[in-house]
């Protein structure tokens, strides 16, 4: 399996563990309108939250790391010997399990009303959910946009380099008539443009279906806690909330419109029913007109 789709499996399983652990739960809250469980579970559950919102951010950074690395550093990438453990993939997970640990002990089942409990975080007042949310953004959502941000502008920028390198170096050959070997750097960018372009634009994409729908996200939760008069009530800041969860479900989507057999099998399944429409009509053409022929011929021997 290349490192491409390894790290994109370990995405799709983030994902899963974000649909799992982080939707579903909070679905069935929602309905029942407490918690019900046990303290353990809550506390579980929270924790499982985090860990798919880390491991899901994590995986797309180290992924964009590796792109860098293959396209800007293809030497350090090639001398890597073959490891039985991906140690990107590793670190992410690492990150995202021990990066919530703290949500173990802010949440638990506590009493809010004479024998009613729900799932609720405790803070310190008043900077405690200010300092809880502002973390939250800061290791989930801005590190890892200007890492991201970092690689795709240097990414960019080498393709650009070699590019231009490389058209100029046909261009001197074409004009005395010899061919010029490419420099090392310079031949990189055939096996760029051919393997390694795909995957850079599906990394983008990835990048850029995270920033729209975890911005809103963190911006909501931030504006809930340093502000006293937010609206948080509203239907707005509901579906701004709720439009994180999009991510993990655009993800496997970009994987599929990126597969090289994806597109090539529906265009042919349409051209299949397009050919299948045409065939027909000739057949049913065929079919009225020899029913027409019998009826005229058994009306003229009558």
């Amino acid at each position: 399996m290349s490192r491409m789709r390894v790290f994109v499996t370990h995405l799709c399983l983030a994902d899963l563990v974000v649909a799992f652990f982080q939707v579903c739960p909070q679905l069935m809250w929602d309905i029942t309108d407490r918690f019900i469980g046990p303290d353990l579970v809550c506390r579980l559950v929270k924790y499982l939250q985090v860990v798919g919102m880390f491991a899901s951010t994590y995986m797309i950074v180290v992924m964009t790391v590796d792109r860098y690395q293959a396209i800007c550093n293809p030497m350090v990438t090639f001398q890597r010997r073959r490891a039985r453990w991906n140690l990107p993939v590793c670190v992410a997970w690492l990150v995202s399990f021990v990066f919530s640990v703290p949500q173990l002990f802010i949440f638990s089942r506590v009493q809010i009303a004479p024998g009613v409990y729900d799932c609720w975080a405790e803070f310190i007042q008043p900077w405690g959910p200010k300092a809880y949310v502002t973390w939250t953004t800061l290791v989930i959502f801005l590190v890892p946009i200007v890492t991201v941000t970092v690689c795709q502008v240097r990414i960019c920028r080498a393709l650009q380099n070699n590019l231009y390198l490389k058209t100029q170096q046909q261009q001197k050959g074409g004009d005395d008539g010899h061919s010029h070997p490419l420099s090392s750097r310079t031949s990189n960018v055939v096996s760029v443009s051919k393997s390694r372009i795909k995957t850079v634009k599906m990394t983008v994409v990835i990048v850029l279906a995270y920033t729209v729908c975890w911005a809103p996200f963190f911006t909501v939760q931030l504006w809930s806690v340093w502000d006293a008069d937010a609206p948080t009530e509203t239907a707005t800041f509901t579906i701004l909330m709720l439009l994180a969860s999009l991510n993990s479900v655009a993800n496997p989507c970009i994987y599929l419109l990126f597969t090289v057999k994806f597109p090539k099998l529906l265009g042919t399944l349409l051209c299949m029913k397009h050919i299948g429409m045409k065939e027909s009509l000739p057949e049913e053409s065929t079919m009225v007109s020899s029913l027409y022929l019998s009826f005229k011929s058994h009306s003229d021997i009558r």
